[in-house]
């Protein structure tokens, strides 16, 4: 699976996994029921009238970006700038499925090999860049070679290490041999690519200082929108690219404003100063209802919320992990009262999860897994197996240290805010001292999340793809920087799992693994997963899109599904 870091981080070149609008990680998207209310559905928005082009789209976010350089994306904000700036090889159909639109760069689907080792990418003709050079195998090329250089230090260098060689085969076909069947991998070149005439002569090491994905004068991009203007914490503008190679899309100019938090985001929209919100907080979406010519999609979306842990001992007081072992880990899953949260915070829009696949999805282990209920008293009797005891202020002691640990989570996030005062006060029902701490996103994701310098971390994936390899986040061979692992978790017995689960193209096989994945995961808990949520999108009376081309929540940037068919009615 493929994660973002839901506002926070987004493998977006090798759709590696990231985060949301709310500072959540990415992973894979699977297709399911619709959870909790579904005010009005996704295609009521659709215009009877015809297409008509220019207007502006103006979208609202409470998160900066960190970099548009699709070999560093990590964080939705990122990805949603560079969905508009960067054409893909290949996209994803309203089903999930590898696609090749009239807005991909490849001609047609990937040829795969009979043994699944090969794949043939033959680009279009007709590709190019906003400088007027063409789109080339060397870019393609140049961008596969650069995310699996560890020199280059790229997210996404987890899904290309299987890769044995990419060879040109002409100016418009690429050949990728893999060293091993590597069943997620028509998913990873579904993604964007960065111009070799531009990079090429920049050393590896040097390629995530470079001004390419910071500096829109220095940005040179393939997509239906230029980058025009970036004013930090303010606003990002795209222009429409008059010589884009494309279908031209209706819409002129696209502006993100970005927002205080959730709430003043939520206003913006009420008043009509913005088009588009990705993120209403659950507790508002009925105010926002109460104007009938605002849309309001809501539907279970590829996302994941989950508490994660950090192993290495260099983030501690004394070197001491207060959550190193599995029973203290487990306790802490019994002591929260997710279905409590799932209830009163997200009103119902949430379905609880024990492991790193999506409820309903084909490779969710169901019964496999260890299910962890409310409850305090189990809670405490593992702390008490666990060697802890209660200290004068009655926070458990062991060794001499507390039970203390502190809680990152992004600013802005209202659910965040809200599930992290219940955790507070759940925690310290069993004698735990946790103390929540919010940061801003942009600079969260670069001076902690990335570099894996944190306690612990209220956080979401964000999947990009349908496949449920979590190798990426999991897997000890991928700690930072040269990976997403940034909790520093290690389990040998989970590395070889999921080295099985994509080594075969068999699903029935693979699903068998994942069993086992959940099994092992949901009890040793590098983690505590906590649910699958939906993100509440506001759609504003002027935007309009034909049915076929209406949002998809299901998908990775489904709130942007065919974006280039939608239209601005400026009457």
């Amino acid at each position: 699976m493929s994660v973002l870091l839901i506002a926070v981080m987004v493998a977006g070149c090798s759709k590696s996994n990231s985060t949301d609008k709310e500072g959540e990680k990415t992973d894979t998207p699977t297709q399911t029921e619709p959870v909790g209310d579904k005010s009005t559905d996704p295609g009521t928005a659709v215009a009877e009238d015809t297409p008509t082009d220019g207007g502006t789209l103006t979208i609202s976010s409470f998160s900066d970006i960190v970099s548009a350089n699709p070999l560093f994306i990590q964080d939705t904000s990122s990805g949603d700038a560079a969905f508009f700036m960067f054409a893909n090889l290949y996209d994803l159909d309203r089903e999930g499925n590898v696609a090749a639109e009239p807005w991909s760069l490849a001609s047609e689907k990937p040829e795969i090999s009979e043994d699944g080792k090969t794949y043939t990418i033959k680009l279009k003709t007709t590709a190019k860049w906003s400088d007027g050079q063409p789109v080339t195998a060397d870019d393609v090329v140049f961008t596969f070679d650069a995310i699996r250089d560890p020199k280059v230090a790229s997210p996404g260098i987890s899904q290309f290490d299987k890769v044995d060689k990419i060879e040109k085969v002409d100016d418009y076909t690429v050949r990728v041999t893999l060293k091993q069947v590597y069943a997620p991998f028509q998913y990873v070149i579904a993604s964007a690519i960065v111009p070799a005439h531009v990079l090429k002569d920049v050393k590896p090491e040097e390629l995530l200082k470079h001004a390419y994905g910071t500096d829109p004068t220095k940005t040179v991009t393939n997509g239906p929108w230029k980058w025009t203007e970036w004013k930090q914490n303010q606003n990002l503008t795209f222009e429409a690219d008059p010589s884009y190679w494309g279908p031209k899309p209706h819409i002129q100019k696209v502006i993100f404003k970005i927002y205080a938090d959730q709430n003043t985001e939520v206003q913006a929209l009420l008043k009509g100063d913005v088009d588009l919100t990705q993120a209403i907080p659950v507790t508002q979406v009925e105010a926002v209802k109460q104007k009938s010519e605002i849309n309001v999609v809501l539907e279970p979306g590829p996302l994941y919320e989950y508490v994660g842990f950090n192993f290495n001992a260099d983030n501690f007081k004394d070197k001491f992990i207060p959550f190193s072992t599995p029973k203290s880990r487990q306790a802490i899953a019994y002591a929260l009262n997710r279905q409590g949260m799932v209830d009163n915070v997200l009103k119902g829009t949430g379905k609880l999860m024990n492991a790193p696949f999506l409820p309903g999805s084909w490779a969710d282990p169901g019964d496999a897994v260890v299910n962890y209920g409310y409850d305090a008293e189990q809670a405490k009797k593992l702390l008490a197996e666990d060697g802890w005891v209660a200290g004068s202020d009655g926070i458990l002691v062991k060794d001499g240290h507390r039970f203390a640990f502190e809680l990152q989570y992004n600013a802005g996030n209202s659910r965040r805010e809200q599930v992290a005062a219940v955790m507070q006060q759940n925690l310290k029902d069993v004698g735990i001292e946790m103390t929540p701490k919010a940061i801003d996103f942009s600079a969260w994701v670069e001076q902690n999340l990335t570099p894996g310098k944190y306690e612990a971390v209220l956080l979401s994936w964000s999947l990009n793809n349908p496949d449920p390899d979590g190798e990426s986040i999991f897997s000890s061979k991928y700690f930072p920087p040269n990976g997403q692992n940034s909790g520093w978790y290690k389990n040998e017995k989970l590395d070889q799992l999921w080295v099985d689960g994509y080594s075969t193209v068999d699903q029935n096989e693979r699903k068998q693994i994942y069993a086992e994945v959940g099994k092992e995961i949901s009890t040793d808990l590098p983690y505590v997963f906590m649910y699958q949520y939906g993100l509440p999108e506001g759609i504003g009376p002027k935007v309009k899109y034909e049915e076929g081309d209406r949002p998809e929540p299901t998908l990775p940037y489904g709130y942007f599904f065919h974006i280039n068919n939608w239209w601005i009615d400026s009457k």
